[in-house]
C-alpha cells in the first residue's frame, strides 16, 4: 500500500515510517496539516495516518477538508486526545479508525491490515489469484505451493498488481506506489522488477500492454459442471 503518514513529532514519526516500510508498504511522511491536504490532492493514496495535533491546520480540519471535497482516501487516526467526545469528533469528522497515544505498533499495522481489507471487501487479506498466493500480514508469496522469495520491492509490485487484477495500470502509477516522492529512480528499474518476478514466478504471470503499462488478467473462473 502507499501511505501518507501525517505526524510532526520527529520520533514517533520516524519509528512510524520504518514499522510501516518494514511491512513492505510505500511511505510519504509529511509533518502539517496544509502540506497533508496538498499531498491527498495532488497524489493517490491507498490511506492516510493523520495526527489530530497538527501546526499548520488541525488534523481534524484535514478529515473536514478532505472529506467535504470529496476524498474518499480511508483515514486511520493517531493522537493523544483520548477523551470520547473527541473519539466521536474524530469519527463524525470522517476518520475510519481511531488510534491513541501511546500505542503498540503490531497493534497499528494490525488496523492497517483491518482498512485494507475493508477497502477491498474481503475477509481476509490473503490474495489468491491462479496458482498465485500473497499473504501480506507474513509477507508471504507462494506459487502452485511453493514458497518464493522476493525483494521488498518486488512484493509491494506484485501486491499491487494483484489488488488490480483486470486492470491496466501505467508505469507512472506502480513507480509512485513504489517509490512514491523520491527522487532519481532508474528508468529501467521497473522493468528490472517486472522480469525478476516473471523469472521467480511465471513468464506470463504480469502481461505487457504497450504504450499504456502492465496488468495481471483476471483469474479465469472455474466452470460449473
Amino acid at each position: 500500500m502507499r501511505i501518507l503518514l501525517v505526524e510532526d513529532d520527529e520520533l514517533l514519526g520516524d519509528g512510524v515510517r520504518d514499522a510501516l516500510e518494514r511491512a513492505r508498504h510505500a511511505v510519504e511522511w509529511v509533518r502539517d496539516g496544509r502540506h497533508a491536504l496538498t499531498a491527498l490532492g495532488g497524489s493517490a493514496f491507498d490511506l492516510a495516518i493523520l495526527d489530530l495535533g497538527l501546526p499548520g491546520l488541525d488534523g481534524i480540519e484535514v478529515l473536514r477538508s478532505l472529506r467535504a471535497r470529496g476524498g474518499a482516501t480511508p483515514v486511520l487516526v493517531l493522537t493523544a486526545r483520548d477523551a470520547p467526545a473527541q473519539r466521536v469528533a474524530g469519527l463524525d469528522a470522517g476518520a475510519d479508525d481511531y488510534l491513541t497515544k501511546p500505542f503498540d505498533l503490531d497493534e497499528l499495522l494490525a488496523r492497517v491490515r483491518a482498512l485494507q481489507r475493508r477497502a477491498r471487501g474481503a475477509a481476509v487479506n490473503v490474495i489468491e489469484h491462479g496458482p498465485l498466493r500473497l499473504d501480506p500480514g507474513s509477507f508471504s508469496v507462494t506459487c502452485e505451493g511453493r514458497a518464493v522469495e522476493l525483494q521488498r520491492r518486488e512484493f509491494m509490485l506484485l501486491h499491487k498488481l494483484l489488488e488490480s487484477a483486470g486492470q491496466v495500470l501505467s508505469r507512472a502509477q506502480l513507480e509512485e506506489s513504489l517509490y512514491g516522492w523520491e527522487g532519481g529512480v532508474e528508468s529501467n528499474t521497473l522493468d528490472v522488477h517486472i522480469h525478476r518476478l516473471r523469472r521467480k514466478l511465471y513468464p506470463d504471470v504480469i502481461r505487457t500492454v504497450r504504450g499504456v503499462g502492465y496488468v495481471i488478467d483476471p483469474a479465469p473462473q472455474a466452470r460449473a459442471d
